[in-house]
């Protein structure tokens, strides 16, 4: 059973709830964030809940597990809660922070405070969960020095009854910890755009758009993988903030800067933090081709990308059939590098050779 201490860090100060925190547990928990990420909380959220949410921390507390409130300039800004360590030593984490608190670091201050007191209580692992589509709490685990260890493919069901993946992380008793800031940022922002084509993150809204792309002709000659469905296709869209988030890939829709209506996509993957490179790639509707729209797109992601992220190298591979392709990578200033000869598998059973192009920081 773990003391209940008051922790202090930096400007946050972490005690068990109490009864006068019932009306700011109340707007917590009945924000629509708050909602919309935590589907068990009920709905509409009424002060008995909110009373019987500081009844149940005392127990919590009983039970060996902890239930901080968080609190910043003395006003409740959040919880930090704890279930008791396992057989193993192990103990899962969990947080919320009020609508009014959020964008201040208070739950990765918290989460990362909480586990280090943890481990002084001689617990070994910590661990804790986030949805896919939970970009603020995936932030908060990565400040906080948890490891990503993988996904748990449709761990919960969620208030419209879908199923929704969620990430694993943890953190080890002894392991060194940085915290460090991403290696790629999100746009500030939220898109870029050069005032004729606008780049925003994918959403799962997207869905439809993508997949109706993805199998027109034009660009399915060029596709590597399998046909999706249009369920592969949300799935996927579903993804794209966490990938993002965790470093692994940045994915956009490009867009009509007059309209809004969706022209294609283009991707920052395959990123090898090592080496400072990644790779481009990009398909766009036939109805927006000819007006420049992925020269557009590609000037605008490479040139952020050098002045936001420590990428020295960014890469393109093309089929040797796609004069298309190639013609925007000379726009856009790529330099031809060499021929992989018969990389590219057909549907036919021949195999087509990839041209490469590399654009270098300037």
């Amino acid at each position: 059973m773990f003391a209940r201490e008051v922790l202090s860090t930096g400007p946050l100060i972490l005690r068990p709830p109490v009864e006068a925190d019932v009306d700011e547990v109340v707007r917590t928990c009945s924000d629509p964030v708050t909602a919309r990420f935590m589907p068990l909380l009920p709905d509409p959220y009424e002060p008995q809940h909110a009373l019987e949410y500081v009844k149940n921390a005392r127990a919590r507390w009983a039970d060996g597990g902890a239930e901080h409130a968080i609190t910043l300039d003395g006003r409740f800004a959040g919880a930090v809660g704890v279930r008791p360590p396992d057989e193993w030593g192990v103990a899962r984490l969990g947080y919320l922070v009020a609508p009014w608190a959020r964008g201040r670091d208070v739950a990765a201050t918290a989460a990362r405070a909480v586990t280090d007191w943890l481990f002084d209580q001689g617990v070994r692992r910590v661990e804790l969960e986030a949805e896919v589509e939970n970009v603020a709490s995936l932030r908060v685990a990565y400040k906080a020095g948890f490891r990503e260890e993988g996904v748990r493919r449709e761990a919960r069901r969620l208030r419209d009854g879908r199923f929704a993946d969620f990430v694993l992380f943890a953190r080890l008793r002894g392991e060194a910890v940085t915290g460090a800031e991403p290696y790629l940022p999100f746009f500030e922002g939220g898109e870029l755009s050069d005032g004729v084509v606008r780049l925003t993150p994918v959403e799962p809204a997207d869905a439809g758009d993508y997949h109706r792309m993805m199998n027109e002709p034009s660009v399915a000659a060029f596709s590597l993988g399998h046909a999706t469905s249009l369920e592969d296709d949300e799935r996927r869209c579903r993804y794209t903030r966490y990938w993002w988030a965790s470093g692994q890939r940045i994915e956009l829709v490009i867009r009509d800067a007059a309209s809004g209506a969706f022209a294609g996509h283009v991707q920052l993957a395959q990123v090898a933090p090592p080496l400072g490179q990644a790779m481009i790639g990009y398909s766009l509707l036939p109805a927006f081709r000819g007006r420049g729209f992925m020269t557009r797109a590609v000037t605008l992601l490479t040139g952020w990308a050098f002045a936001n992220t420590p990428l020295h190298r960014i890469v393109a591979g093309t089929d040797v059939a796609n004069m298309a392709s190639q013609a925007v990578l000379r726009r856009a200033g790529f330099v031809r590098e060499g021929v992989h000869r018969e990389l590219f598998p057909k549907p036919d059973g021949t195999r087509g050779d990839d041209v490469q192009w590399a654009l270098l920081r300037p």
